[in-house]
């Protein structure tokens, strides 16, 4: 199937938009904006409770007409189509991609009536033990109910599930406090177990194959400090799974009744609304996390029935390709302005880079064109007094999106008004910017000498043309992260279908892992083993002297 599928540097379509990308090069977006009254109107979108604003990207109807003509010529429709049916889109693995059936209500049947089945069986399980950890019904071996669930995990099994805890930390009250566990150092767990209570801790372990080095790490290190100061026997009831592994569970000890399923069409980055998410469940409860499945679902409908124009994560997706393949910005910032969702930028990280980050297409000839921006970000107001300066005026561009809420999420309104006027004054800057003309204008009223101005000018100039998105919603709640997610998640998709190159694999991550693993040995004794380059061998050498030394 893959290697019938037309990528858009094969298309003619790719070519009109680079002779309309040449022909706005020299054209201000400034000038673009201006000459548009009624451009708020055409270059914004609204849907699944999202309203999307690209008035500030540099582009024009022409371009638009084009973008929405590349989705068609790469039969972005039917790619999307394959995915709800279940096809195996992930071809190098011969895999469905089925995150969007997690979030199915029951009737909808994506991916046919089967997955629907085990789907919402597995929900039903996930989020009843979700439940009894949260009001106490649930308890460890000493009969006391948990006041902290430890997840552990990495990755897709990490970064989403932390991600939304955080955002959602309104909808928390009640259940107990949350930890994430991820590094293999040791240096956060150790933080955690210091001031953790045995008798009310509950330990997650998240790993679809329970033999991630770092997760079973960390949770060895879990294991043995619980075991030391319980007993043997406690074990069992304070370790919950999300695992397909039995055996490994088994020998570790995990609670028969507390092991949740996963499937493998589904992406451990694209799996926090599977049991992936049971310490989201846990933080946040059974309906809130269902209305996180709701937004998702949401978009989704919105995605797969919208027309181009006005479907968000397609607008997104294209506009990204336009930035990077046209425009040249091989970076996006990711800018909320909302502290509580500070680990965002990190989330999509992850989602957009490890899928995207390819330099081969689904057929496995090498990629026609730059594939997936580079990922970064902090929330919007730490921004502006850290790295602002670079994307204002450094040499380097990027492109940036903005994410606002119209309300407070920790009810100052008062305060976050301020956040609101930051973040659309930046994004009018980065758009506009400030041409040698009104600097001069500007520095002329201070009476300085023609000297000290023209001294002045080069400095104070900013170019502008920063392409700028707003993704703005009315507050951070379950329903709208579950949006937020969902389209971003599409966006993903998108790209990939445009470039002609599978999201879904990530054969990159493997290749560090296989490394480490041979490296271990040699790393615990450096005399006893030569496993790695001359050196490698000599670094661990002085290294195992350093740690050695008093």
């Amino acid at each position: 199937m893959a290697t019938s599928l037309v990528a858009g540097p094969q298309t003619g379509v790719w070519k009109e938009l680079a002779s309309h990308a040449a022909r706005l090069q020299g054209v201000p977006t400034r000038e673009i904006v201006a000459a548009d009254a009624k451009r708020f109107e055409r270059f914004s979108a609204e849907g699944a409770g999202l309203l999307l604003d690209y008035t500030r990207q540099r582009v024009d109807e022409r371009v638009m007409e084009q973008l929405s003509a590349l989705a068609d010529a790469v039969a972005l429709k039917d790619r999307i189509a394959a995915m709800w049916r279940g096809d195996a889109i992930n071809s190098t693995e011969g895999r469905a991609v089925l995150h969007v059936a997690l979030r199915q209500p029951r009737g909808a049947a994506v991916g046919g009536a089967d997955i629907e089945k085990v789907v919402l069986e597995e929900r039903a399980r996930m989020l009843s033990f979700a439940e009894g950890v949260r009001n106490g019904t649930i308890k460890g071996s000493s009969g006391k109910a948990f006041t902290l669930v430890v997840n552990i995990g990495i990755g897709g099994s990490d970064l989403g599930p932390a991600m939304a805890v955080e955002a959602l930390q309104e909808f928390t009250a009640g259940g107990p406090a949350c930890a994430f566990i991820s590094n293999v150092d040791g240096c956060r767990l150790a933080d955690v177990l210091a001031a953790a209570d045995p008798h009310t801790t509950l330990f997650i372990v998240a790993s679809k194959t329970f033999t991630t080095l770092e997760t079973l790490t960390n949770a060895r290190t879990a294991r043995a400090w619980l075991a030391g100061k319980l007993g043997e026997q406690a074990v069992r009831d304070h370790f919950a799974a999300v695992s397909v592994n039995h055996q490994a569970m088994n020998a570790f000890g995990v609670h028969p009744d507390y092991r949740f399923q996963m499937w493998d069409w589904v992406g451990g980055r694209y799996s926090m609304w599977s049991s992936i998410g049971v310490s989201l469940a846990i933080a946040i409860g059974r309906e809130n996390f269902e209305a996180f499945l709701r937004g998702g679902h949401e978009m989704d409908e919105h995605f797969r029935s919208t027309p181009w124009r006005q479907n968000l994560p397609a607008l997104m997706g294209l506009l990204g390709v336009w930035n990077i393949n046209f425009l040249k910005l091989p970076t996006l910032a990711i800018l909320p302005y909302d502290d509580r969702m500070r680990r965002f930028p990190a989330y999509l990280q992850q989602l957009e880079m490890e899928s995207n980050g390819k330099s081969v297409m689904a057929n496995g000839a090498p990629a026609l064109s730059e594939t997936a921006a580079v990922i970064w970000g902090e929330p919007g107001n730490n921004a502006q007094h850290s790295f602002f300066q670079l994307l204002h005026q450094g040499t380097p561009r990027a492109a940036l999106d903005f994410l606002l809420p119209a309300r407070s999420s920790c009810r100052n309104q008062a305060q976050h008004d301020l956040a609101i006027a930051n973040c659309l004054a930046q994004a009018e800057a980065f758009m506009a910017g400030n041409p040698p003309e009104a600097v001069r204008e500007e520095l002329g009223k201070q009476k300085l000498s023609p000297e000290r101005l023209e001294l002045l000018v080069p400095h104070k100039v900013h170019q502008g043309d920063r392409p700028a998105t707003l993704v703005v919603f009315r507050e951070l709640d379950p329903v709208t992260l579950g949006r937020l997610v969902a389209l971003y998640e599409h966006k993903v998709f998108v790209q990939s279908v445009v470039w002609g190159i599978n999201a879904f694999d990530q054969w990159g991550v493997e290749l560090g892992k296989k490394l480490a693993e041979q490296l271990a040995p040699a790393v615990r004794d450096p005399s006893g083993a030569q496993v790695g380059s001359a050196g490698v061998m000599r670094l661990l050498k002085k290294i195992d002297e350093w740690r050695r030394s008093p």
